[in-house]
């Protein structure tokens, strides 16, 4: 759904965009990628052409060993630096740590203010007063 929401945003396609991705874990927590939802979100990025730049405070080594040599995938050490520079963001995991976002930072580091919050742990009138494109699974 989140591949969906990003495809249907850039009516152009997703190739030579960078996607900012928060959180790569199946909940937070744990570094455990099995049958995480993100595992599918990176593979169809990739697969269409785009990059994906990712943070997760846990299962960043396990998703280096998961995608290992796939080019156009990496990990960053904090959030803000994946989310540098990128055509999107897309929030995957609700790990706490991404509960209160720096809106305005993200804003002015961002390329182009478009977020996906696969989680709807966000305030859609928060992220669009700050000029955001926000796309939520199963609300407006």
């Amino acid at each position: 759904m989140p591949f969906a929401l990003l495809n249907g945003h850039f009516a152009d396609g997703l190739a030579g965009l960078e996607i900012a991705l928060w959180g790569l874990s199946f909940k937070p927590n744990t570094d455990d990628m099995r049958e995480a939802p993100s595992i599918e979100l990176v593979r169809a990025v990739l697969a269409a052409g785009g990059r994906i730049r990712a943070h997760d405070p846990e299962a960043a080594g396990e998703a280096l060993r998961h995608f290992d040599g796939e080019p156009g995938f990496s990990v960053c050490d904090n959030p803000y630096a994946a989310a540098a520079d990128a055509d999107a963001l897309v929030l995957m995991t609700e790990w706490k740590q991404y509960w209160a976002p720096d809106f305005d930072r993200l804003q002015r580091e961002m390329k182009q203010p478009v977020i996906v919050d696969a989680r709807n742990i966000w305030s859609p009138a928060a992220a669009r007063r700050r000029g955001f494109r926000y796309y939520a699974i199963g609300r407006p």
